[in-house]
């Protein structure tokens, strides 16, 4: 309805930055927030910053259509995971089967942890003219986590 109405949709990633990552990051240190079955499921991410600069172009442009709002790097949970943990001072997560996981957690969190896919910011970038500044996610984290 809002495309066709000469709107935009934007489609933000995962947020991350000043108290977005807040409940992940404590469910880390406690060690309860393991990786599912292989982590081979993706994730893209967005800083806050880099969201809201993109959500600025979008009004000022006058966007039209559907827009991903996410950095340069989607990456599967068993990279991005034990890398929050390091960048936050946490031992690295456990891992659990995916029959387990589905038992604790249900079956969307093992979906996201298994299967889940990233998604392209190239024609957000294309079209606004927007520069991410924080492109991957290992930067941002490493930034706002330690």
């Amino acid at each position: 309805m809002v495309v066709k109405a000469g709107g935009a949709v934007l489609r933000y990633g995962a947020f991350y930055g000043p108290g977005a990552t807040d409940d992940q990051v404590e469910l880390l240190r406690k060690r309860q927030f393991p990786v599912v079955g292989d982590g081979g499921g993706h994730n893209s991410w967005v800083h806050l910053d880099d969201a809201a600069s993109a959500t600025v172009l979008a009004v000022e442009l006058r966007a039209q259509g559907v827009f991903n709002i996410v950095d340069d790097e989607p990456a599967p949970a068993r990279e991005w995971l034990p890398y929050m943990a390091a960048c936050a001072g946490a031992k690295p997560p456990m891992r659990v089967p995916v029959w387990l996981a589905r038992l604790l957690a249900g079956k969307t969190a093992v979906t996201m942890m298994t299967e889940g896919r990233g998604f392209s910011n190239a024609k957000a970038k294309r079209e606004f003219g927007w520069t991410l500044r924080y492109p991957s996610w290992r930067q941002g984290f490493k930034e706002e986590l330690a």
